[in-house]
């Protein structure tokens, strides 16, 4: 059931970001009387298709005039995606007979090059626009909120262990930047590039030199910095009523616990006992009775750090939302820098719909549906913008050096362009479907 929630999500978000980013390129091939030949949600590959204007036969009747529209709408059965098919742009769907006849006035490559490529940027413009609206409403609904880094400590992963970094650390700052949300460390550390960190240990403030080997460790980890919480009690749910809140708990019977990870072992293994607990209360140290259930805990909740929450009303709702956009897209433009690197094994991470089922949450939740719809929509905008033949970002390039030079690429080299790109999408695509493979495997 799990399986299914996420791919009907995974089939809905990719849905609605490729009709957005195709609308990109109708809205201006329409607004320049490029004629558009298919607009389709969905592929109908082999012809095939759950509902055409011109084709099926039933809308045809009830809507005769649909024979007489200049643009063929459907819903084709392949849900990977959609695509906007514009008369005379040459790409790999171009057939040599169609190839060879003179370009018509109401086809793409009749059209000047401002006009080109104002159609091949609309997709990629339409998924920013997107993307600001699903964080405008993402800021006025629910607002922004994180732990922050100042006055919490790290719980050190073995491998933060290894780098220098000690459970209970403080992080001041990576370099001379002063991180300010506690579930993007991880994620700073490498996306930043840094070489030292400056950590308050104790009273003691200390400089950490970070070695650039560890880069591919750090990726790949699945977490290097936990958020450390003191087990100091917040309020008691069971039957070990001993216990206050405000008190900490510092042993079970004798084995020292300074934060609620190093408790959980330890419990564990204490499961259906009566233990002594050491408690210090105030300025006293007690001695408290306590009792652990066989599931190894004993029905407290734990003081945690208060999140920083920012409210936002209507006004101030689009600012933030440009801010969250401008925070995704330089994020996502420094993860493909370390991805050009092979050094950093970042290419490992690349997914393919799999990897993207896996970032769904397992139940419907509206914040995190658009929140991942707005992320995916920057990923599918850069990806898009790469000068990568048979990608718009490729369309881009060659228009541009038309502008600049003054001389268009002929046809016969566009479609030559066109398969090179396609066979490195290809690629592409075995590399994704071989990490997805590689990690289920593992």
């Amino acid at each position: 059931m799990v399986a299914l929630i996420k791919a009907l999500q995974v089939i809905l978000a990719l849905s609605i970001l490729i009709l957005f980013h195709e609308l990109g390129h109708y809205t201006f091939a329409k607004i320049f009387k490029i004629k558009v030949d298919k607009f389709f949600l969905f592929f109908d590959a082999g012809g095939t298709f759950l509902f055409s204007t011109k084709r099926s036969k039933w809308f045809v009747k009830l809507c005769p005039k649909a024979l007489d529209w200049e643009t063929e709408y459907g819903i084709g059965w392949l849900p990977l995606g959609g695509y906007c098919k514009i008369a005379g742009m040459v790409d790999e769907s171009m057939d040599r007979e169609q190839l060879a006849q003179a370009p018509k006035s109401w086809e793409f490559r009749s059209h000047g090059p401002w006009q080109r490529l104002l159609v091949m940027v609309g997709g990629v413009l339409y998924n920013f626009i997107f993307a600001l609206l699903a964080f405008v409403a993402i800021a006025g609904i629910w607002g922004d909120s994180y732990i922050p880094v100042k006055g919490s400590q790290i719980y050190a992963s073995p491998l933060a262990t290894e780098m220098g970094f000690r459970t209970g650390d403080e992080i001041l700052a990576f370099d001379d930047w002063q991180p300010e949300n506690f579930g993007m460390l991880q994620a700073d550390l490498v996306r930043r590039n840094v070489h030292e960190a400056t950590v308050l240990r104790g009273s003691d403030t200390l400089k950490l030199y970070i070695d650039q080997n560890y880069t591919k460790e750090i990726l790949n980890a699945e977490l290097l910095f936990d958020l450390a919480v003191p087990f100091v009690i917040d309020s008691v749910a069971g039957v070990n009523t001993a216990l206050e809140r405000g008190d900490r708990v510092v042993a079970f019977e004798g084995e020292p616990v300074r934060f609620l990870q190093d408790a959980r072992p330890v419990l564990a293994g204490l499961a259906g006992r009566s233990v002594e607990a050491t408690v210090v209360r105030g300025a006293d140290t007690l001695a408290v009775p306590v009792q652990v259930d066989s599931a190894g805990r004993i029905g407290v909740y734990m003081q945690t750090p208060r999140p920083v929450v920012r409210r936002y009303n209507f006004w101030q709702a689009f600012p933030a939302g440009v801010r969250l956009t401008g925070e995704m897209l330089r994020g996502y433009l420094q993860d493909l820098r370390l991805l050009v690197k092979p050094s950093s094994g970042a290419y490992k991470s690349v997914g393919s719909f799999i990897a993207i089922g896996q970032i769904f949450p397992a139940v419907w939740d509206w914040y995190r549906f658009l929140y991942i719809l707005g992320m995916l929509s920057i990923m599918l905008a850069v990806m898009n913008i790469l000068p990568i033949p048979a990608l718009d970002g490729g369309h881009i390039l060659f228009t541009l050096v038309e502008i600049i030079t003054g001389r268009k690429p002929s046809d016969k080299f566009m479609m030559a362009a066109q398969w090179v790109g396609m066979i490195l999408l290809l690629a592409l695509m075995v590399l994704a479907f071989g990490n997805d493979i590689a990690r289920l495997i593992h």
